[in-house]
C-alpha cells in the first residue's frame, strides 16, 4: 500500500476555471505555495484531508466537489481513468479502480452487492479524524462521472448515503438525480445491481492490454518495496487490523497470517523494540479512533469489533490511551466536525 496520496496535478488548473484562487487554499491547508509546481505531489492523509478541507472552505461553493468530480474531456484524464474506461461494464471499471488505488494512495474502494442494489464505499486506510465532506461527495461524483461517460448514458445512483448531514443537500440531489441520505450508518453511493453490468460504450480491449500489463508489473513492484522496506511492528499491526472482527486475535493467528511461527514473530518483534501486546494496543487504539471518529457504532458495538470481552474493559483501554473515556472523546470529534460543516455553508 501507498502510504501517501498522489495529487493529479490537473486539480490546479480545474480549481483556477472554477474561479477559486489555489494559492488561498493552500495557504488554509497550510501546504507549500509551490506544491503544484513539482514534479510528483505526495501528500500524507492528514495533508490530503486538509487540503479537501480547505477546498470547501476557500470556494465557499457547496457543488465545488460535485463540479471538480465531473468531466466531459477523455484527454483530460489520467493514465488509470482511461484503463478504467476502456473496461467492459461499470462493475468492472470500478473493479479495476479498486484494485489499482493502492498503486497511488491509501485508499481502499469496497463494494457489496445483493440482489436489488449495488454499493460503493470508500475507506481512507490511515485516517485518524473524520473525512472531509468535499472529499467524499467527489468521489462519488467520480463515480458517476466515470459511470456516464463510459455508458453514454445519464446513469443514476438509487441513493447516496451520508453519515455528516449536509446542509446543500438538495444540491447533491440535483447532481446524482436521487435521494440523499443523512445520519447513515456509512458513507456510500448505491446504484442498482443490475447497474454493474451496464455496457461501456468507451470498452478499447487493446488499450486496455496495453495499461494493464503496466500496473500490474508496478503493484508486483510496490509489494516487493512493502516486504523489503516496511517496518515489521507495522506489518504485524495490520495484520491485527484484519483480524479485529469480533474477536482478540493471537499471536498463533498473527504468526499464520504472516507465513511464520509464534516464536519468530515474537523475536522479530523483539529485534525491533516491540512485543505483540505493544502492537496489539496500538492497533485497538488506531481503529478504536477510527471507528468512533467515523461511525455511529455504540460503545458496546466498537469493544466487541475490537476484540475487547466487555464495553468496560474498552472504556478502561481507551481512557489509557487519550487521558478521557470515549464517549467523550467522540462529543468532540462531532463539535469539530459540525463547526466544519458550517464553515462549508
Amino acid at each position: 500500500m501507498n502510504k501517501r496520496f498522489r495529487v493529479p496535478g490537473r486539480l490546479n488548473t480545474k480549481l483556477e476555471e472554477l474561479g477559486v484562487r489555489v494559492s488561498d487554499v493552500l495557504r488554509r491547508a497550510g501546504l507549500s505555495q509551490d506544491l503544484f509546481q513539482q514534479t510528483r505531489i505526495l501528500l500524507s492523509t492528514e495533508e490530503f484531508f486538509a487540503l479537501w478541507r480547505s477546498i470547501g472552505e476557500v470556494s465557499g461553493d457547496p457543488a465545488i466537489s460535485l463540479r471538480l468530480a465531473t468531466e466531459t474531456r477523455p484527454e483530460r484524464f489520467d493514465p488509470l481513468g482511461i484503463a478504467v474506461l476502456s473496461t467492459e461494464n461499470f462493475g468492472t471499471a470500478i473493479s479495476h479502480m479498486a484494485r489499482y488505488k493502492k498503486l497511488c494512495c491509501p485508499e481502499e474502494i469496497v463494494q457489496h452487492t445483493d440482489k436489488a442494489e449495488w454499493s460503493i464505499q470508500f475507506n481512507w486506510l490511515l485516517a485518524l479524524g473524520i473525512e472531509p465532506p468535499t472529499l467524499t461527495e467527489h468521489c462519488f461524483a467520480w463515480v458517476q462521472t466515470i459511470g456516464r461517460l463510459g455508458t453514454g448514458t445519464n446513469i443514476s445512483p438509487l441513493r447516496v448515503e451520508f453519515m455528516q448531514p449536509r446542509s446543500h443537500s438538495k444540491v447533491i440531489e440535483r447532481h446524482f438525480g436521487c435521494s440523499v441520505i443523512s445520519g447513515a450508518t456509512r458513507n456510500a453511493i448505491v446504484f442498482r445491481a443490475a447497474d454493474a453490468q451496464a455496457p461501456f460504450v468507451t470498452r478499447n480491449a487493446e488499450l486496455l492490454d496495453m495499461l494493464a500489463p503496466q500496473f500490474d508489473q508496478e503493484l508486483k513492484q510496490l509489494r516487493q518495496g512493502e516486504e523489503d522496506q516496511e517496518n515489521f511492528p507495522e506489518r504485524v499491526r495490520g495484520a491485527i487490523q484484519e483480524k479485529l472482527t469480533g474477536h482478540r486475535p493471537s499471536i498463533d493467528d498473527i504468526a499464520r497470517r504472516l507465513h511464520m511461527s509464534s516464536r519468530t514473530l515474537q523475536r522479530r518483534l523483539q529485534e525491533s523494540g516491540s512485543s505483540f501486546q505493544r502492537v496489539l494496543d496500538e492497533a485497538r487504539h488506531q481503529m478504536a479512533r477510527y471507528y468512533l471518529s467515523s461511525s455511529v457504532l455504540e460503545l458496546n458495538e466498537a469493544a466487541y469489533l475490537l476484540g475487547y470481552e466487555d464495553a468496560n474493559s474498552f472504556v478502561r483501554a481507551f481512557r489509557t490511551w487519550e487521558g478521557v473515556p470515549p464517549g467523550l472523546w467522540r462529543e468532540s470529534y462531532r463539535t469539530k466536525a459540525m463547526s466544519q460543516e458550517k464553515v462549508i455553508q
